[in-house]
This record gives structure tokens, sequence and C-alpha cells, in this order.
């Protein structure tokens, strides 16, 4: 269990950890022997991460990380800090931008020896993306407050739980005829549980990862016209896909209640993959699992008859 010994017995206090992301990282940091500190403003959505831990290994602290003396309360006597925090909606500026700021003052006056900050691919102060915008202004926040951060800019995430592979999923499920917003845009997903270890092992050595940046694509490239294709594929329904021209896109992302909304469709446009200017997941000790490891037994629910059902009879669209 020697990769296990950084962490050992270390208190690592995760914000945002109640999320998608922050369950599959608490189990890969409580396997490694650390304490965890899941500060949320739900924390109990992680309560069914009580059984994983042993006695004392696990707390909960309800906090709002746009307020400073919370976010103080909850670093205190941490070892080691992880900000998960991320939105579409709401004042991106404020919760990705300046509390992310806080958060590494904070983690710098407990005096944690390692703080790793997720942003995303795309992260970019001149963007036309207020999301994009947001991680930017994060990212320099953290870097004056932590100098020795790790950052970390992860593409789209999927997981057997995903709000991401699962929503098109379910698309595709319901209906025989669907447009594609971006059809040809980029994509490499990447396994949350890669993720995971790559936070975990960039915490164990703050020393040789402490004050980069690193890019975290999947990896395979694939289209959005593809992606879809091949949900609908794995879940052996014959659909057909239409590509929806980008003026008709934008109009459609820039209305009220639709799926996306006009930052996601800007940063559909400008692809979601790693831009070869820093390093990946391999510098970080991983090798990246493929969307397509998963695909076709993520995709037996969705079925028409389960995992017991029968093709359609693929006709691409």
């Amino acid at each position: 269990m020697s990769r296990a010994e950084p962490l050992k017995d270390k208190l690592v206090t995760l914000f945002g950890g109640s999320g998608f992301l922050g369950q599959y990282l608490a189990q890969e940091l409580l396997s490694r022997g650390a304490r965890l500190r899941i500060a949320s403003r739900n924390p109990e959505r992680s309560h069914k991460l009580k059984p994983l831990a042993n006695l004392g290994q696990i707390q909960f602290a309800r906090c709002d990380i746009n307020k400073p003396a919370q976010v103080k309360a909850a670093v205190h006597g941490s070892d080691a800090v992880v900000n998960l925090v991320g939105s579409f909606g709401g004042d991106l500026k404020q919760l990705m931008g300046n509390s992310a700021g806080e958060v590494a003052k904070a983690a710098k006056a407990a005096g944690a020896s390692a703080l790793v900050h997720i942003s995303a691919i795309g992260a970019n102060a001149e963007s036309a993306s207020s999301y994009a915008r947001a991680n930017a202004l994060g990212e320099e926040l953290v870097h004056e407050a932590f100098p020795k951060a790790t950052i970390l800019r992860p593409s789209a995430l999927f997981g057997e739980d995903d709000n991401f592979v699962n929503l098109f999923a379910g698309l595709v499920q319901m209906a025989p005829i669907l447009p594609v917003f971006g059809p040809e845009s980029p994509l490499q997903p990447a396994f949350v549980d890669d993720l995971a270890e790559a936070i975990a092992n960039a915490l164990s050595d703050p020393a040789k990862h402490g004050g980069k940046t690193y890019e975290l694509g999947g990896p395979e490239t694939i289209t959005m016209m593809e992606f879809n294709q091949r949900i609908a594929k794995a879940q052996g329904r014959s659909r057909t896909f239409l590509p929806v021209p980008d003026p008709l896109s934008a109009a459609f992302a820039a209305l009220p209640l639709t799926p996306i909304n006009r930052d996601q469709w800007v940063m559909l446009k400008e692809g979601n993959c790693a831009s070869g200017d820093y390093p990946g997941f391999d510098k970080l000790g991983i090798t990246p699992r493929p969307l397509g490891l998963f695909l076709d037994k993520w995709m037996d629910r969705y079925r028409k008859h389960g995992r017991f059902g029968v093709d359609e009879g693929m006709t691409a669209g």
C-alpha cells in the first residue's frame, strides 16, 4: 500500500465534495487512507460514503463557498484542500472566480501543503463564454494566493451515473428523430475515475505537481454526431440524427428554459479538447480510459428489454 502513504491520515477538505466528481474522489482518497472533510451546501448528499470510511475517517461541514468565514472554518487544520465547485448557472464570476480565490487564501492561511483547483478545458479570460472567463479568473486568483496550487482542466466527464452521457442516452431512448447541435464539434470525454486518481496523485506529491496546470482530455476525440450515434448503437436502437445549422442552434440556445444555454453553446462550438499546450494525464501517472470501454454495459438499462434486448437494426441518421 505504498502509494497510499503520502495521504494516509492526512486531512483533506473537499469543497463541493457532495457533487458527481466529489463522490468518486472521496472514494479514491478514502482508499488511500486520507481523512476527509466534505464541505458543501448540502453535505447530507454525501452521507452514503459513511460505510466506506473507518470510524472518524470522514466528516461533513455545511459550507457556502461564497462566504469567506465558512470557507475559513472548513479548511481549519487541513493538510490539503481540493476545490471542485463549478456551475453553469448563477453568478459564475463570483462562484468560480472570486470564491476560488478565497478558498486558496484560506488554504494558505491554514498551512495546507497542497491545493488542487478544478477548472475546465477552455478556461480563457478572452472567451465569449462567461463560464470560460470565470474559470480563467479563478485560476488567476488561485495562483496569486497559493502559487504552488495545482490547476487541473478536465474535459467533459463521463461515469455510470453522470449527467452527460445519461442525458443524451435518455433522449435517444425516447425519440426516433433527434437534433444534434454542433454536430462536428470535437469532444475528448474523460472518465471520472481517472480524474479522481489524477487529483489524488497531485495531492500526494505537491513538490512535483504544485504550481503546474494540466489539461486532462480523454484518450479519444469524437464529434457530437459520433457521440450520439455511438449511444444509439450501444442501446441497439435505430435513430435518425439531424444536424442543426449553427445560426438555428445559437438562436435556440438564447431562449429561456432550453436544454442548452448560450454559454454551453459557445463552448460546444469551441470544442472540448486539450490544446496540447499543457501536460496531460500521463504526467500525473494515469493512462486514461475511453468511453467505449464502458458504453455498451452502461446502456443496458436503456435498451428496449434491458440486457436481453434485440437490436432494432441500426440505420444511421
